[in-house]
């Protein structure tokens, strides 16, 4: 009896593995089907915070300009390191974008992140900013030099919160000790968001967050800055000194910016660069930003990712100098 099993020629053996050894942009769907549905937007930070807020704003504008929308997902913990791991575990498909965050090119030089910025395919930076020393309304300091003095006063009594152990929070405060010769009790927390709720609570005495993570209070008369980690004052808080015009050269903030997965098809990747450059010069997102009092800071994907191996190599040798251990 003959066999009914059709036979398989080399040929199409040679065919089959020819297709599976496709360029990866032939093994996802062309840029012209992309986004064919919603792209998850990962936000490795707490809702409430500087950059889940600045992440639904950016998703608002951006929506005009793809044909699906940007669904924010919140994944805090780690300084940033969970949000930005299952970004850069997830397919190369474009489906899943990441809000990194400058922790990125902080945590590997405390052993703290397996991967660093080289894993991702940036797309553009959208925002940047400086730290603020703020504190409670009631706090008994008024200037940062008062501040200053009881922290040297009392070392290791003064409660600094910031955004995670190792977090560029955590590192702004460590830079201001190494300055000044003080010594703070560093408390870590899941986000700007919940430490600045813990210093409206009392439990802590300081954070060195963002301007914008503490606007809404500041404004309210329920906190006040001291000072700011910039070589500029913020427009929007232009009573407030920076350090270097007390005398403390040190200028320590944070960006913002959208990335991918690396080998995420080139095709793909420009769709959202180009997405992303339209949502910078859209009078919406540059409102959006003055609301939450944000800095703009766009950078397109090349700039960005010089800018990132810049900030790579400077906090690698910040980190060395004053010690900070994990």
């Amino acid at each position: 009896m003959k066999s009914t099993i059709p036979r398989i020629s080399r040929r199409h053996v040679v065919q089959g593995l020819g297709a599976a050894l496709l360029p990866l942009p032939y093994a996802f769907a062309q840029a012209a089907d992309y986004p064919a549905k919603p792209i998850e937007l990962v936000v490795p930070a707490s809702a409430g915070g500087g950059t889940d807020a600045l992440a639904r704003g950016f998703a608002e504008v951006i929506k005009k300009y793809l044909p699906q929308p940007m669904v924010v997902n919140d994944k805090p913990g780690a300084s940033g390191v969970i949000g930005m791991t299952d970004v850069l575990n997830a397919r190369p498909d474009g489906y899943k974008v990441g809000m990194i965050i400058a922790e990125l090119v902080i945590l590997p030089h405390l052993g703290l992140a397996k991967f660093t910025y080289e894993g991702f395919a940036p797309v553009a930076r959208l925002n940047g900013d400086p730290s603020a020393i703020t504190v409670r309304a009631d706090a008994p300091w008024n200037t940062i030099e008062e501040f200053l003095a009881a922290a040297k006063a009392k070392p290791g009594t003064v409660t600094m919160g910031n955004s995670g152990n190792g977090s560029i929070w955590h590192l702004a405060a460590v830079g201001l000790e190494d300055k000044v010769g003080v010594k703070f009790n560093h408390v870590p927390f899941q986000g700007a968001a919940p430490g600045v709720v813990a210093l409206l609570g009392g439990q802590i005495d300081a954070v060195a967050v963002s301007p914008g993570e503490v606007a809404t209070h500041v404004q309210a008369g329920k906190m006040k800055m001291l000072a700011v980690m910039a070589d500029q004052r913020v427009p929007a808080f232009d009573k407030v000194p920076t350090l270097k015009e007390r005398g403390i050269d040190l200028s320590i903030g944070t960006w913002r910016g959208l990335a991918l997965p690396k080998g995420t098809p080139p095709e793909v990747v420009n769709v959202l660069r180009e997405a992303t450059r339209k949502a910078a010069q859209d009078p919406a997102l540059r409102e959006t930003l003055d609301k939450l009092i944000l800095g703009f800071a766009y950078l397109d994907a090349p700039e960005f990712g010089q800018a990132m191996a810049r900030d790579h190599a400077y906090f690698k040798q910040l980190v060395a100098k004053v010690g900070i251990k994990p």
